[in-house]
């Protein structure tokens, strides 16, 4: 598997102007930054106060955005054109991901500083938070290879909102309920999960269970949006 560098920037700097030129898209941003001045601001305390904006930047900052810039190179009709340039496939999912990554690594800083968060097993709550955002990346490109135009991405990305974001509130129901049954093992409730072991300093094995969950989410959604974007170049 051969990676350029030098391709992965140029695609990154590419999509870092068109981010900057669209105010619709890049006015996201602010939104989970909002929401974790209200909650830090609440004075609540609770895992899933602080993890309802750090969930909501993944499916409204990470998924979105990504799914956006995949969506604008099917409405330019340059996708197919950059798949057939000397870049490889994983040149170009890496450079289109580079920036959604960096901008989502920046807001779950800012968001956590907000709401007062402070885990006490940095590295690990790191390690499953860099496994949720390729999640979310990966979902991102779905929504996009599926959409024509940024305005259907908008749209498709709900679905992934409501089921990946707000699902997971659904784990205070208890154990005993049958929705916590099945959300529970939704990515955004197995880093709820991995917070809470965290809090009461669970074993390692406790701490590995839900990181290996997500990665196996993480898993599956990019070899969909490899499988998914092979497909749809060679369909345009």
């Amino acid at each position: 598997m051969n990676i350029s560098i030098r391709r992965i920037q140029a695609i990154f700097m590419k999509d870092y102007k068109e981010f900057s030129r669209n105010y619709a898209v890049s006015f996201v941003v602010l939104i989970p930054i909002f929401l974790a001045i209200v909650y830090g601001k609440s004075g609540s305390n609770s895992i899933q106060t602080y993890f309802l904006p750090i969930n909501m930047t993944f499916s409204m900052v990470t998924a979105y955005i990504q799914a956006c810039l995949i969506a604008e190179e099917k409405e330019r009709n340059t996708l197919r054109s950059l798949m057939m340039s000397p870049a490889s496939i994983t040149d170009i999912l890496l450079g289109k991901s580079v920036l959604v990554f960096v901008i989502t690594a920046v807001l779950l800083a800012v968001s956590m500083f907000l709401v007062g968060y402070t885990p006490e097993n940095i590295p690990v709550l790191v390690m499953g938070l860099v496994v949720s955002t390729v999640f979310y990346i990966a979902m991102g490109i779905i929504c996009g290879l599926f959409t024509k135009s940024v305005m259907e991405a908008s749209l498709a990305i709900l679905p992934v909102m409501i089921i990946f974001s707000f699902a997971p509130l659904a784990i205070v129901l208890g154990e005993t309920h049958i929705v916590y049954k099945i959300v529970q093992w939704l990515p955004g409730s197995q880093l709820i999960l991995l917070a809470e072991e965290i809090n009461k300093q669970a074993s390692t094995m406790s701490l590995l269970t839900p990181i290996a969950v997500m990665s196996i989410w993480s898993v599956v959604a990019i070899l969909i949006s490899v499988v998914l974007f092979k497909k749809r170049t060679k369909d345009e």
